[in-house]
């Protein structure tokens, strides 16, 4: 009848060879001498070979003793280290994380929580994906990335989302636009200008909720440039091709010819929302959303 080794004949026979004393490796081990020799001689007549010489005086290891030692060494150094990867795994602290995001959101305390992320997840392949809200969307449904930071992203079938925090839109003006050294103003005050925005393409959500805000306010803006980057966007304002709203982050990239100013009686806000598959329970992606919801997530709406 064939035997197989197990992994308890190793560890006994490494006690051994390390004492080189069946009473001690027995101590060590936590086990009575004798069951010990029988384990040992049990794992001898499986190689087919006699591991230790035993004299009364003393035991050492034999010529396939002293081979199989380093084998044994190494399997139970490549079982230990198998079994931490796989409760690694098991805690979402290892694997590939692919993460796509917004531009805006570098703006944000995303690059913080990202940083964080990497910190205590060292061992996880944190890939990132700039691209805008539609392009991540779609990149989430054809399994190109695992989760995504939206602008606006707004609902869609096969995904699931949550609003992580949002923030005010400003008018971006440019320096030396007659209302550019007000503290507020009301979007009404822009009726006739021109509007430099974001393509429609880059979120339906993201798209409408600016324009929502003129359509509050009894105009429909004439834009006459778009832009794919709000960089860009600031820019063009800046060199007087026409104002424009924003997130209120994009200050922090304002030039020096273009000006952010808050807007009065506004209740349209711009969101930040984190979104990934439906169904989708990897621990690795349910820990990555557990540190975004409890960095990002301001406390009130956590507790919902």
């Amino acid at each position: 009848m064939n035997q197989e080794v197990e992994l308890r004949h190793l560890r006994y026979f490494v006690a051994v060879a390390e004492e080189l004393h069946f009473g001690r490796a027995a101590l060590r081990l936590h086990l009575a001498q004798p069951p010990l020799s029988q384990q040992i001689r049990k794992l001898e007549e499986i190689v087919g070979h006699q591991l230790f010489s035993r004299t009364s005086r003393a035991v050492r290891l034999t010529a396939a003793g002293e081979v199989f030692l380093d084998r044994a060494r190494r399997t139970l150094r490549t079982v230990r280290e198998d079994l931490a990867e796989a409760r690694s795994v098991g805690r979402g602290e290892i694997g590939s994380l692919r993460v796509g995001f917004i531009g805006s959101g570098m703006l944000t305390p995303l690059p913080a929580m990202l940083g964080r992320y990497r910190r205590k997840n060292p061992k996880a392949d944190l890939q990132l994906r700039e691209a805008m809200s539609s392009q991540i969307m779609q990149s989430l449904l054809d399994g190109a990335v695992d989760v995504g930071f939206l602008r606006d992203g707004g609902p869609l079938p096969g995904l699931e989302s949550e609003t992580l925090f949002s923030e005010p839109f400003v008018a971006v003006l440019p320096a030396s636009h007659a209302l550019a050294g007000r503290k507020t103003i009301s979007a009404a005050a822009l009726r006739d200008e021109p509007f430099v925005f974001f393509p429609q393409s880059a979120g339906r959500v993201a798209y409408e909720k600016p324009i929502s805000i003129c359509e509050e306010h009894g105009f429909r803006p004439r834009i006459v440039q778009e832009a794919p980057q709000w960089l860009t966007v600031m820019r063009l304002v800046g060199a007087g091709l026409g104002v424009s709203l924003a997130p209120a982050c994009v200050e922090k990239i304002a030039p020096p010819d273009a000006v952010c100013v808050r807007l009065s009686h506004i209740c349209v806000r711009s969101d930040i929302e984190l979104a990934w598959r439906a169904g989708e329970d990897r621990t690795i992606v349910t820990t990555f959303r557990e540190m975004a919801r409890e960095i990002l997530m301001r406390p009130e709406r956590r507790r919902r």
